[in-house]
């Protein structure tokens, strides 16, 4: 019984059948098919593996995906690598910032690390800059000067050059009630002026702070060309908000008496470059 089992269901796949299509009003025979059951099995196993791999491909590579749970938009991956890139443009600018203001918080509070600067020392340092450098003309420079000096005989206006220099106005005139001192920690100096005295830019800026505060009363800070900022404390009024743009020599206050830490009408007077206090009187006179 064993060996007729496998004989009877082999030949069940193997018998052969006909798959006749007829007309059914003239029995006309249109179509006939020879099967096997076997045949059978396979071309629909091979349909349904053919149909599920078209069907896989057709959702990985359309957008049909999208509309399928589990699957991530495109147009949603886009805006969130968007974002990630403006949110770390963002972090940049805001540690930027950071630093920024608490440069400014140690200007208000004199919390820094002093340095004496030598206007003599400067001096030297820039000659011997100049003098390393090498100042002789190439050849396309001299081949550049001849082709100007041709094109610039016969003008019948010279052009006209001027040199300008970095020059500090003083804020105010008056005498000096403390001088700056770096043992002290007093980084400025603190001139005596009548009340409601005009407080002028010392050089073109910017106003980067222009507030209250308890200890120096309404302060104002410009930052200049150079790295330099230059700090007025203890004023009665302030003429400038910040983010103005200032002229040298233009009226940004109004001395006066104001904050815990001032004696009497005065101007407190500050002077930074690149971050370090300098004193006022090596570039300012203020009589």
């Amino acid at each position: 019984m064993a060996k007729k089992k496998p004989k009877k269901i082999k030949r069940k796949l193997l018998d052969k059948y006909r798959l006749v299509i007829l007309n059914e009003n003239t029995f006309e025979e249109r179509l006939s098919l020879k099967l096997t059951r076997l045949n059978v099995f396979v071309i629909v196993t091979l349909s349904g593996i053919l149909l599920v791999g078209f069907t896989i491909l057709l959702i990985a590579y359309s957008p049909l995906k999208e509309y399928i749970p589990g699957y991530s938009s495109t147009a949603l991956k886009k805006q969130a690598t968007d974002l990630s890139f403006k949110t770390d443009s963002l972090q940049q600018v805001l540690a930027m910032n950071e630093l920024y203001f608490t440069s400014i918080k140690k200007v208000l509070k004199g919390d820094v690390s002093s340095e004496e600067l030598n206007r003599d020392s400067i001096v030297e340092a820039t000659k011997l800059e100049i003098s390393e450098v090498d100042l002789n003309p190439i050849k396309e420079d001299s081949l550049l000067r001849a082709k100007v000096e041709k094109e610039d005989k016969y003008n019948l206006f010279e052009s006209a050059t001027s040199v300008t220099n970095f020059v500090l106005f003083p804020p105010v005139t008056g005498t000096i009630s403390e001088p700056y001192n770096v043992k002290e920690k007093h980084y400025a100096v603190d001139i005596v002026v009548p009340k409601d005295t005009p407080i002028k830019a010392t050089a073109d800026g910017v106003v980067v702070f222009a507030e209250w505060t308890a200890g120096t009363g309404h302060v104002i800070i410009l930052e200049h060309s150079y790295g330099l900022i230059s700090v007025y404390k203890h004023n009665a009024t302030l003429t400038k908000s910040q983010g103005d743009l200032v002229k040298a020599g233009e009226v940004i206050a109004t001395s006066g008496n104001t904050g815990e830490l001032s004696t009497g009408p005065h101007l407190h007077f500050e002077l930074w470059s690149d971050g370090y206090p300098i004193n006022p009187t090596n570039f300012i006179d203020f009589e």
